[in-house]
């Protein structure tokens, strides 16, 4: 694979030879690294790639243990980000670093404020920020809290604070795995525009048709190396996926359709949605994100109060059960927020690996759990499940987010819960492990479980799915099978544009 011509006169930043080790893990072997003045460089790889490590590195986050960083033809050396920041670049992390107890102004202009007598000069805030936002088409309302702001708003807001700073090379991180298609389709907009304007931006994503469709160069990364340095539009998915996974990779899959059996699920006027799930059948969710489907599946885990209707699990009434009583009836849960909700970031991942089952499954005599049988298990399930970690015993929390999203599949399938929730199950996952995440559900459900499926992405939806329900202003607005859900069918249905089918 050729990588593409670059000049040292386009090259605004280069990095060469970058290495980095941790205890037991080369991270990063010797890796090169240029990206041009005005374009737009995807950088690709599996969970444990060594790219997150890498934009460390280069935003002065982490220290190198070998190689050189140059911005514009200098050679640098960031002791912080802020070093980083002064040298022209900017980075959006996956999690925002926002307060959202402040306004929109006041968080772009946190720490570089205009001030009056001393004082934040709160007017000149708020007319940098909207000339800035009209200028880049990004709006939003300087005046609004940020905390009462939708994700893809934030994250506007995210970016107006690095072109406030006057960052030329914009970093982010795995940027649409919290929008909706059409947030992600204006991002790019954005970018695109920016790019014209000679700015450089760096993605990190684990998103084929992103990479296809908005970037200018891509370089991949396998196990801390470079596998593959070359122009977008002088490759294919197909070319991406085998350099990001040393294999030949089966994007289109078709798959079998489920064989429904007993009703495993029954749900009967709960926030205003009836539906049902059987054995051996997965019913697929969608629509676009903030219609209920998040407060719906909360709502069935016991996370939310349900004030009316009825849920039965195999004929139990669960509606009012707790959520540890819901998990003894027979229920399993991957929630959309894995680190918040899915997982205890400073346990180590034998403990995060036993939650919710070590009870029945783990516990000795006296109630007490065994750490060789914990040990035990999260080895089993790691080598199962390809986590990549260094033992059991490190803390989830170092896990990237991907792996973590692995955890904690790897945790509710592995104990056979008729009913399983599973909200957006391969958000962040490289394209690897979302095709062993969809076997492995498809092989749930084929062991005869029922699977409630929300996700934003309509491909995963559709291909998983024996049905589809529509979720529009809180209720199902349309119900389809698997031949009649095309994607414009849908499209309309999450628009609101069609009734039940």
């Amino acid at each position: 694979m050729t990588p593409p011509p670059s000049s040292p006169a386009d090259t605004v930043v280069e990095l060469t030879g970058i290495t980095k080790r941790f205890t037991g893990t080369l991270a990063n072997d010797a890796v090169d690294l240029r990206v041009r003045r005005g374009e737009i460089h995807a950088l690709m790889g599996e969970n444990g790639a060594g790219k997150s490590t890498l934009m460390s590195i280069l935003y002065g986050m982490e220290r190198r243990d070998a190689g050189t960083i140059r911005v514009n033809g200098r050679e640098v050396e960031f002791s912080d980000p802020a070093d980083a920041i002064a040298a022209g670049l900017g980075m959006v992390h996956q999690s925002f670093r926002l307060f959202d107890s402040l306004t929109v102004a006041e968080n772009v202009v946190f720490r570089a404020e205009p001030r009056r007598f001393g004082l934040l000069d709160h007017a000149a805030a708020r007319r940098s920020v909207r000339e800035l936002a009209e200028e880049h088409g990004l709006p939003v309302d300087p005046d609004a809290r940020v905390g009462d702001l939708p994700v893809g708003v934030r994250q506007r807001v995210e970016i107006l604070k690095l072109l406030y700073r006057g960052a030329r090379v914009l970093i982010l991180d795995e940027p649409t795995a919290v929008l909706t298609p059409d947030e992600a389709d204006r991002l790019f907009a954005v970018l695109k525009s920016l790019a014209a304007q000679g700015h450089s931006v760096i993605i990190v994503t684990h998103k084929l048709h992103e990479v296809m469709e908005g970037s200018d160069s891509v370089t991949v990364l396998r196990d801390g190396r470079v596998t593959a340095r070359l122009r977008t539009a002088d490759t294919t998915a197909a070319e991406l996926a085998e350099a990001m996974t040393g294999r030949r990779v089966e994007l289109d899959r078709i798959r079998p359709p489920g064989t429904p059996g007993d009703l495993v699920l029954s749900v009967s006027g709960v926030r205003g949605v009836d539906l049902t799930v059987r054995a051996g059948e997965i019913v697929g969710i969608a629509g676009v994100a903030g219609n209920g489907q998040s407060e719906l599946i909360e709502a069935l885990a016991g996370l939310r109060p349900v004030s009316a209707g009825r849920v039965e699990l195999a004929g139990q009434d669960i509606t009012h059960a707790s959520p540890a009583a819901r998990r003894a009836a027979g229920l399993a849960y991957v929630p959309e927020d894995r680190a918040a909700v899915g997982t205890a970031p400073a346990a180590s991942l034998a403990e995060n690996l036993a939650m919710g089952h070590h009870r029945r499954s783990l516990a000795t005599r006296r109630g007490l759990l065994h750490p060789a049988a914990l040990r035990t298990h999260a080895r089993s399930l790691i080598e199962r499940y390809g986590i990549k970690a260094p033992s059991p015993a490190a803390p989830a929390g170092a896990l990237s987010g991907g792996n973590l999203q692995k955890l904690v599949v790897a945790r509710e399938l592995a104990h056979g819960a008729p009913l399983l929730l599973v909200e957006q199950p391969t958000r962040g996952v490289d394209i690897g492990a979302i095709q062993q995440i969809h076997d492995q559900l498809i092989a749930y459900r084929d062991a005869g479980h029922a699977v409630l499926l929300v996700s934003a992405e309509l491909s995963e939806v559709r291909g998983l799915s024996d049905r589809i329900l529509v979720m529009y202003e809180g209720r199902i607005s349309a119900s389809y099978t698997r031949e009649d859900a095309d994607e414009r069918t849908l499209g309309l249905a999450m628009a609101g544009a069609v009734g039940v089918a």
